[in-house]
């Protein structure tokens, strides 16, 4: 009986060690819904909020959620935030609603979502949920008849690398990372009860084609395009800069062992006149010297997010642009009919 108590409990310990990686992100409608509403009421502000579910397996279940109140700088107003957290948790609790926090949900603009906040709010949830996620919608998209959501969760390497602080170019390439490897997105899976997808089939018109159908081959998306190639704009010039101060890096530092190269000659050619004299040679390396002093490398994970940003802004620009094609070559076909 004991070998047998004892064989469970290393079971269990192993399954508890080795967890089976996230495979999906399992929503309910209603949680869509209210993060839908919660991002465009207060759309273009940025706002924020809290999901509640289940880690079952590789599958994590989001089944509720709250919004955040928006912040400011001001401290009792973040420790007012805080409070209502807890008291929202606690009366989830008292009515029998899952409040296991899972992660939360952000909107953003034309998903430019990909920044340092974003990095150090995983990193804090991380501390305390091993597997969390968190849910990007974009507002913006929702005229172009496109459901913008994205789970997202950062990659086991880049965590490594960002807890240990270096970044720099020697390490990320032993370690074989890029810029793509920051983020993993995870598939969105939405899930209704059966009464609701009844009431769904119910609600269903039996006209052939709505007005909705008719607004899709609207190819006027002027106002996205020139946001995206704004946007686009911007990042370039953000990366320009931090290439700039990679440009200035490299020069100190080419200029530095030039100095050290100058420095060494001198010593050596001063060492050989103190042995032809028969005194002790001074020693080639002086830690005391300032060209000895190592230069710090710039991180490079500001220009890392800024890569990602600007995949972004591209693959957007693409996806309507291929659109608008389509839609004009259906329009000129239907014209020729």
């Amino acid at each position: 009986m004991a070998t047998m108590a004892r064989s469970f409990l290393q079971a269990i310990s192993k399954d508890e060690a080795v967890a089976p990686p996230l495979r999906v992100v399992q929503i309910e409608g209603l949680a869509v819904l209210k993060i839908i509403k919660h991002c465009k009421e207060f759309a273009p502000t940025l706002v924020t909020g809290q999901l509640l579910g289940l880690d079952v397996g590789s599958v994590l279940e989001v089944t509720n959620c709250f919004p955040f109140p928006v912040r400011d700088d001001d401290e009792e107003i973040e420790a007012d935030g805080a409070n209502y957290q807890l008291e929202m948790m606690r009366c989830l609790r008292e009515v029998n609603v899952d409040n296991n926090t899972v992660g939360w949900y952000q909107s953003t603009v034309l998903g430019s979502y990909q920044t340092v906040e974003l990095i150090e709010t995983f990193m804090n949830y991380q501390e305390n949920i091993k597997r969390c996620v968190c849910i990007i919608y974009d507002p913006s998209k929702a005229d172009l008849g496109v459901l913008a959501l994205k789970a997202l969760k950062l990659s086991d390497s880049f965590m490594d690398l960002y807890r240990a602080g270096n970044f720099t170019g020697d390490k990320l390439r032993e370690k074989n990372f890029s810029w793509m490897d920051i983020f993993e997105e995870i598939p969105i899976k939405v899930s209704n009860s059966a009464l609701v997808s009844a009431f769904m089939t119910e609600l269903e018109t039996d006209a052939p084609v709505s007005q909705g159908d008719y607004d899709r081959l609207q190819s006027s998306t002027t106002p996205f395009l020139e946001n995206n190639m704004e946007f686009l704009i911007k990042c370039m010039d953000d990366l320009s800069m931090e290439q700039q101060k990679f440009q200035y890096y490299y020069r100190n530092l080419s200029r530095q062992q030039a100095q050290q190269q100058a420095w060494l000659q001198k010593r050596r050619t001063e060492n050989m006149a103190r042995r032809s004299a028969g005194e002790e040679p001074l020693p080639e390396e002086d830690p005391s010297n300032p060209i000895f002093k190592p230069i710090p490398e710039p991180s490079r994970l500001e220009s890392f997010l800024i890569t990602n940003q600007v995949s972004n802004f591209c693959g957007q620009i693409n996806g309507v642009a291929g659109q608008n094609f389509s839609r004009l070559y259906l329009t000129k076909a239907l014209h020729e009919n």
